[in-house]
């Protein structure tokens, strides 16, 4: 046991250090130094059980977590590590170090690099969290999970070529459901569900005993030692399991538990100068006995158990600060380069199957590596934090997805002017739409003219001839070609655009009044607002689906109403109490688009509503231009570093914008990484830390009647949180302001801007084609003006499989695709290559062979049959 002085120390460094996000300034008040040194002095007794003694032994994880971004000294640190391990041979470290934190280390301390590299791969340390930059997973896209792990073990195997990546485990709260599959398929063979000493943003659900097979969506399962249901969150903290340690009440909660080789771990900050975490020697808490992972279970455990945790994504408790504007702009930025990334790295496939053209892979890892720093939790967590003395996290932040968006941007450029001639740009030329979603699509479509382009009776047609509507419009001085494309699978069309005489008939009727209010309706769907309630919407009558109203007339709420608790007021404050101006900006068969401006609590918002010929979505552009900092949540946070009750919790006092929906028992479901889930929730309230419930909205999320009737989705821009249940109708978390994590204040700093669509549905998500429209939303139709385009082609088609073509890139000559089994069944599909295949081969992650398919050739096109079930994954490498 160590001294008591030294765990004041490290209770000190724990809450004043570097990784809890705090400025170096921090002081913690007195109350609270008390409380926490009251606890301490229970928690570090040195009196231990005899039971725990006597009855079996027990077992412990110690480690470092951090890294050159999330904090490691390299000046010592890796020098340190060594030393400590040779002057105690009976302890063993995971490493959960950012990959790219040996560069550094090697160039600045050459000596301790090359001492740590001959121990690198041996049994006492092992590599738990290869990811590039350590994200929690649960927040992000699960391609960008793939590429996480991808360059995170490329990276530390240029460094250290023997290390093997066994188990996965981590400091934070860094998982989500369909881990296990992926996990497998990057050859890991363990996990850990525990995360005891960092839960600052929340921590996984207490299940089962020492062992569970972790299984994912898809049913692929790891060995797990999960968060055991007798762990409890640690009392009278907010960051902590009774796992962090190994101290006495903990070990007799296993024992009653019937585990029969109890685990505790931590994973230490980087920055702490502590080596063994629990002592050393005679003074090691409890008799506990160092393990690494990977010997835990292979030669401490059992080894197997029968015990199938289907890990289902609301066991993941866990809360950021969202509404904060900070939090809303790294969601957003990072959510746009995700979506650059995809749309580039598929034209570039595209393009090099239709001539060859190869982006610089350089440009592409600089692009993927800027988007992975942006989405490392720190990011996530303390974005006020500084970085390197350059500025924020935030900053970075910004500056990161900024250069990823570029790259990308250079790269989609390239790749559909390597699709076409010049044209003459004057009395005709080409309009090339690019599709890089594996499904064909029909939508309207927005490209910008040439300069000098007399546009006004433009005549559009379409490969074959067949003149095509189209509507010139003009925004901000700048004029642009509205019409409505039908682009082939993951390929492109052409359309030829001549000058001729002005159409007639393009522009349909202005919008009625009805009892003073605004109708605005075209082949989907009729709105009734009412600029007399601040633009609220009356009536949602979906036209599509045989005239179902949709907006629910007997709620408290009113669909398209801004709702949150002013506490500087004291009260709720709603749009609905100002009236609005409605404007109509866009009026054609094609497009409609109003304008409403009006105020929530003095401060004004502009929203715009975009409906489009034959699309479910309508789309919302929402701004608040906030006139000063104002305080939204439930009260005045005062000091939110260590109260287990928290303002920023409860969205329920958040502004939110609602869609009360006349829906008979509707259920909700929400989307995660490579996973749907079910909401099992009666509702999303919680205040408490110890009583975090699952409220993230990753892309989208569906209300949809048991009786497979009908649905509303709403889709949205940015990982944030949403509201239901216990009365409330489905909210958008907008806006909050005020106190938050480690006391921080999340103040209002400049405007508001968030974009989200809605879209009414017939069946379950599934049949609705739900995750199909949120990738249509994420990845628009590409449109290239200017030139003259080859013709038309389908390069990938997975029409009517259910199955989404998560990537598809070129690589060393071959052409890698991805794809997931998002709303499919389980029996084989047909999947189409638009050119001949000399060799498919089914790969795992890592690029190794897992097998090969039998394909049939025709008329130049390659046809496969796929087999897998539902959420599940599979990559081929095809040989062209």
């Amino acid at each position: 046991m160590k001294p008591f002085c030294n765990g004041v120390s490290r209770l000190r460094a724990r809450l004043c250090g570097h990784r809890a996000g705090i400025p170096a300034t921090h002081t913690i008040p007195n109350t609270g130094k008390r409380a926490l040194l009251g606890l301490l002095l229970l928690t570090l007794s040195p009196v231990a059980s005899a039971a725990a003694q006597e009855r079996r032994p027990v077992y412990f994880v110690d480690g470092y977590h951090g890294g050159i971004y999330g904090h490691y000294p390299v000046e010592w640190k890796t020098r340190f590590i060594v030393d400590e391990l040779e002057a105690h041979p009976e302890w063993r470290i995971g490493l959960e170090i950012e990959p790219e934190t040996w560069d550094t280390v090697a160039l600045r301390t050459p000596a301790d690099y090359a001492r740590f590299k001959r121990i690198a791969a041996d049994p006492r340390v092992e590599f738990t969290n290869p990811t590039y930059a350590q994200p929690y997973c649960y927040n992000i896209s699960g391609e960008s999970i793939i590429r996480q792990f991808a360059y995170g073990i490329r990276k530390i195997r240029s460094h250290f070529p023997d290390v093997e990546f066994v188990t996965y485990s981590v400091e934070e709260p860094c998982f989500t459901s369909s881990l296990p599959q992926i996990l497998r398929l990057f050859g890991f063979k363990y996990a850990s569900l525990k995360c005891p000493n960092t839960c600052w943003g929340g921590y996984t659900a207490p299940y089962g005993g020492e062992l569970v097979n972790w299984t994912a969506p898809d049913g692929t399962s790891i060995l797990t030692s999960p968060r055991y249901a007798c762990e409890e969150l640690q009392p009278n903290s907010v960051w902590q399991t009774t796992a962090w340690g190994n101290e006495t009440p903990y070990i007799e909660a296993c024992i009653r538990q019937d585990i029969a080789h109890p685990v505790g771990m931590c994973y230490q900050d980087a920055g702490w100068r502590y080596g063994p975490w629990i002592g050393s020697g005679d003074s090691i808490r409890n008799n506990s006995i160092y393990v690494t992972w990977r010997e835990y279970f292979e030669r401490i455990s059992e080894g197997r158990t029968t015990d199938d945790y289907r890990f289902p994504q609301e066991d993941m408790h866990v809360s950021l600060m969202w509404g904060s504007q900070v939090m809303q702009r790294i969601a957003r930025e990072v959510r746009r380069a995700e979506n650059s990334l995809s749309t580039a790295e598929k034209m570039g496939a595209i393009a090099n199957l239709s001539n060859g053209y190869l982006y610089k892979q350089g440009d592409m890892d600089e692009a993927w590596r800027t988007l992975m720093l942006a989405q490392h939790h720190d990011s996530w967590i303390v974005p006020y934090n500084g970085l390197h003395g350059k500025g924020t996290w935030a900053d970075h932040i910004h500056r990161w997805t900024a250069a990823t968006d570029s790259i990308c941007a250079g790269i989609v450029a390239a790749a559909e002017g390597s699709l076409a001639a010049a044209g003459n740009g004057r009395k005709e030329f080409g309009i090339r739409v690019c599709n890089t979603l594996g499904t064909p699509r029909r939508e309207v479509v927005r490209a910008a003219l040439p300069e000098g382009f007399d546009a006004e009776g433009a005549v559009v047609r379409d490969i074959h001839g067949k003149k095509v509507g189209s509507v010139l419009t003009t925004s901000d001085g700048t004029k642009s070609l509205l019409f409505e494309a039908e682009v082939p699978a993951f390929g492109y069309t052409t359309y030829t655009v001549r000058e001729g005489r002005p159409q007639k008939g393009a522009q349909t009727a202005p919008h009625a009044a009805t009892e003073g209010r605004i109708v605005v309706e075209n082949d989907m769907y009729r709105l009734e607002i009412d600029p007399a309630r601040g633009g609220i919407v009356t009536s949602l009558v979906a036209k599509h689906l045989g005239g179902r109203e949709y907006a629910d007339a007997g709620s408290d709420y009113a669909l398209g109403e801004l709702r949150g608790h002013f506490y500087e007021e004291g009260r709720f404050r709603s749009s609905t109490e100002t009236p609005a101006e409605v404007s109509v900006l866009c009026d054609n068969d094609l497009e409609k688009r109003i304008r409403i401006r009006g105020a929530i609590a003095s401060h004004p918002f502009t929203e715009t509503i975009t409906l489009r010929k034959g699309d479910r979505k309508i789309d919302f552009d929402l701004r608040i231009d906030w006139k000063h900092n104002v305080g939204i949540g439930e009260f005045a946070q005062k000091d939110a570093f260590n109260k287990n009750r928290r303002a920023f919790y409860d969205s329920r006092y958040k502004l939110n914008i609602y869609f009360p929906v006349a829906l008979d028992a509707p259920e909700l479901y929400k989307d995660a990484p490579f996973d749907v889930c079910k909401s099992r929730l009666k509702d999303t309230r919680f205040s408490t830390w110890d009583n975090i419930k699952h409220d993230i909205l990753l892309h989208w999320a569906d209300l949809a009647e048991r009786d497979g009737g009908y649905g509303l989705a709403l889709l949205t821009d940015h990982t944030t949180s949403y509201i239901y249940g216990g009365g409330s109708p489905l909210g958008l978390t907008v806006q909050y302001s005020g106190g938050g994590l480690w006391g921080r204040d999340y103040p209002i700093d400049r405007p508001t801007h968030i974009r989200f669509a809605v879209a009414a549905h017939d069946g379950t998500w599934d049949e609705a084609g739900v995750h199909e429209e949120s990738l249509r939303w994420n990845e628009p139709l590409l449109c290239d003006a200017g030139n003259t385009a080859a013709g038309s082609a389908s390069l990938i088609d997975v029409a009517g499989s259910g199955y989404e073509l998560s990537a598809a890139y070129p690589q060393e000559g071959s052409v890698i695709v991805r794809l997931f089994n998002a709303s499919g069944d389980e029996t084989p599909q047909t999947v189409r290559f638009g050119f001949p295949v000399s060799k498919i081969e089914e790969i795992d992650l890592n690029g190794r062979t897992t097998g090969s398919c039998d394909a049939a050739v025709r008329d130049g096109e390659t046809e496969v049959r796929v087999a897998m079930p539902r959420f599940g994954l599979k990559t081929f490498r095809l040989t062209k």
